[in-house]
């Protein structure tokens, strides 16, 4: 918004406290104009949402309900759709600050004329934009707007005609009202010489690093004020580059993901929205935690969900060996799977007669068995490939009916198409399949196995995949294993490719997706790019990832370009240096994490004896809870049952991860599923046994490590890991 006095310089450091009041008023007032535009655009759309719906289901008195505005049935159902969804939108999106930022552009010198089109002008910087009126000039400009890239971007030494960036200090957990701006902060660019550059005067900022270090408490927060030059620079990407991210623990992987996800959105529209935009997350504790960051982003409808939530849904009523697991999520499950399918497919052993009223056409043996290899050769969707062998050997019979009498019709290719001998010669050559034959056939039959497996698969790996006690009589009888639901995912794409494919798909730690499940995201993202998400350190499944190479080429995403974040703000450096010791211990080649937050507080409390590690705990929560911010208790999972118990019997209410917000702040968490989560103070419970768990123990440490991002207190009678002790 255009500004009286863009050059002024309002705080830098010590402003004086009749200054700062009068900016402060100045702002707060500003402020009050912001929320009554939002109050009056919100009011409208409801008002919108209400009118249109009575369109739709024809209650409007108005002459609009009477002409149908909706025009038919099938556009009235879209309309209440839009209708819906937007008033849900209106309904979730989440009080807050109207803006975060501001930019004063310079109006005169060399700055000025860096400024171009932005001259003299003065923009507030928030989530969404804020106009009194859709024609009118924005009270606040949605921070993916162009030209709010300068707040991210500028610096000293480049200052892009920007004089003078604010940021503004607001009281935690208010709605954004006036009285919650409670301080604000200038950074003068233009005529400031060379210093200050890059991402270490990040935290010179009061006003960043209160945001940063914020106590962590309920689902993860949006990082939109905060973002780093080179965290924006992954965020507004284009939608044409599938990107990876190498993130280490603390460098806002995630939130980057999240954050590319709202940029394209809100700058690709009508490319993204056509064919949906997917967040894929580890577990349902992740996804709880990161629910809110879209919405708060303005950005709702997004749709997020697990691998598993993907798959086929069959109930699982049976359960593989871990050594049959292993097997079903390798990438050669794949080719055996093919193989399994396309064994079905036969040569013809005769000619095809096809009656024609009194005539017969009759097609030889050799130019039908041609039509099957060649549509083999083609490698096409296995119902794909059926059809067209259908219309390949109905083009032969239409090429012998021109030459006897004429072109023939339409109705007379389509008669043909259907008539029972040619069906009869599709069944036997290309016969129709089922996802369930396909995987209960192979599974179920050693020599079926055998032969897809040639190759592929040893003969101990072929025992461990066969259904020797639970062969079922008929495929609808067959009991499924949740491995088993990703060969059958796997099958159904071979078949004919899935109805759902994304515009693009985030997908986060996907180190630790095997190659089945990158395939089953693939298959949905064909003709979309994706965000991969990821560190190799914290690698934790069986299968988990060694290089990106090989896991973006089995996402489908080869090309994709891979970026290393290794500039840190929310752990701090004593816990980063420490989790950094395992690096060399671990089995991937990545960068040390690096932390531009000084200190944190990190605590050894050994015990005595292993029967007092509860006691131990409880006691060390209780002390936490004297302190801001939330709390979480990590440990192998066997004994995460038991921590539960102690703390209830010390008074102290914990909570699952994921759960639904409750008065507690203690979370007890299985180390297995802490990825990807944060707590202002961890307990960790017995390192030993998390390093011991089995052969990514040591990875999963390093995760657990890297979840305080304010206090680490290492709890345990059974001594520490030799590469953490030293």
């Amino acid at each position: 918004m255009p500004g009286e006095d863009p050059t002024h310089d309002a705080a830098p450091g010590a402003e004086p406290a009749a200054e700062l009041a009068t900016e402060l008023a100045t702002e707060r007032a500003y402020t009050d104009t912001c929320r009554a535009a939002l109050d009056r655009t919100d009011a409208a759309t409801r008002q919108r949402v209400r009118e249109g719906a009575g369109v739709v289901t024809g209650r409007h008195s108005g002459d609009a309900a009477e002409e149908g505005v909706a025009g038919d049935g099938a556009s009235a159902e879209a309309l209440g759709r839009y209708l819906r969804s937007r008033a849900k939108e209106v309904r979730e999106e989440p009080d807050g600050p109207p803006f975060f930022g501001r930019l004063d552009f310079r109006s005169e010198g060399p700055a000025g004329d860096e400024a171009g089109e932005h001259r003299g002008q003065r923009y507030y910087i928030g989530r969404r934009r804020v106009s009194a009126h859709p024609s009118a000039p924005p009270l606040v400009l949605d921070w993916r707007a162009p030209v709010s890239r300068a707040f991210y971007q500028a610096t000293a030494r480049v200052p892009q005609g920007v004089g003078s960036r604010r940021r503004f200090g607001w009281a935690p957990g208010g709605t954004g009202a006036a009285a919650d701006l409670t301080g604000l902060e200038d950074e003068p660019l233009a005529d400031a010489g060379a210093g200050g550059d890059g991402a270490a005067s990040a935290l010179s900022s009061g006003i960043v690093a209160e945001e940063i270090e914020r106590p962590r408490v309920g689902p993860m927060r949006d990082i939109v004020a905060t973002l780093q030059p080179e965290q924006d620079d992954l965020v507004r990407s284009g939608p044409g580059t599938s990107l990876c991210v190498q993130g280490a623990p603390g460098t806002g992987k995630t939130a980057v993901g999240l954050h590319r996800a709202a940029y394209l959105l809100y700058t690709y529209p009508r490319r993204i929205e056509r064919g949906g935009l997917l967040v894929v997350g580890p577990n349902a504790a992740f996804l709880h935690y990161i629910s809110a960051v879209l919405p708060s982003l303005g950005e709702g409808g997004v749709r997020q969900c697990t691998v598993a939530d993907l798959l086929p849904a069959h109930e699982v009523t049976a359960e593989d060996a871990p050594d049959a697991v292993e097997v079903k999520h390798d990438a050669r499950m794949a080719s055996v799977l093919h193989r399994a399918l396309y064994a079905r497919v036969g040569l013809p052993d005769g000619p095809l007669a096809v009656p024609d009223g009194s005539y017969r056409w009759r097609l030889g043996e050799e130019e039908l068995r041609a039509i099957v290899e060649e549509t083999l050769a083609q490698q096409p969707p296995y119902e794909v490939g059926r059809e067209r062998v259908r219309a390949r050997t109905v083009a032969l019979l239409r090429d012998r009916a021109e030459r006897r009498a004429g072109p023939p019709g339409g109705e007379w290719l389509r008669r043909m198409g259907r008539k029972r001998e040619l069906t009869a010669f599709l069944d036997a050559v290309w016969p129709r399949a089922r996802p369930e034959e396909v995987v209960a056939g192979l599974l179920g039959d050693a020599r079926v196995l055998a032969a897809a497996g040639e190759g592929l698969l040893e003969a101990p790996e072929q025992r461990a995949l066969l259904w020797a006690g639970r062969r079922p009589r008929t495929p609808r009888t067959a009991r499924w294993s949740r491995a088993d639901l990703l060969l059958l995912d796997e099958v159904a794409g071979l078949i004919e490719h899935p109805e759902e494919s994304f515009g693009h798909v985030v997908v986060d730690e996907a180190q630790d997706l095997s190659p089945m499940e990158c395939r089953v995201l693939a298959r949905r993202s064909r003709f979309g790019s994706l965000t991969v998400l990821g560190d190799l350190a914290q690698g934790t499944t069986a299968w988990a990832a060694r290089d990106w190479e090989s896991q973006l080429t089995h996402l489908g995403a080869p090309d994709a370009v891979v970026t290393p974040l290794t500039t840190g703000f929310r752990v701090p450096a004593a816990l980063v240096e420490v989790a950094n010791r395992l690096l060399g211990s671990l089995r991937v080649r990545v960068p040390a994490a690096r932390s531009l937050r000084p200190g944190g507080e990190l605590t050894r409390v050994p015990v005595a004896a292993p029967a007092e590690v509860p006691a131990v705990v409880a006691e060390r929560v209780r002390g936490a809870l004297e302190r801001e911010g939330s709390v979480g208790v990590i440990a192998a999972g066997a004994r995460v049952a038991a921590l539960r118990d102690a703390l209830s019997a010390a008074g102290v209410p914990s909570e699952e991860p994921g759960e639904e917000a409750s008065a507690a702040r203690v979370t007890v968490v299985d180390a297995e599923l802490s990825k990807g989560l944060e707590y202002d103070h961890v307990v960790l419970v017995e390192p030993a046994e998390i390093a011991r768990s089995g052969p990514r123990g040591l990875h999963l440490l390093y995760v657990a490590l890297t979840r305080a991002v304010s206090r680490l207190e290492i709890v345990g009678a059974r001594g520490l890991p030799a590469a953490v002790a030293a």
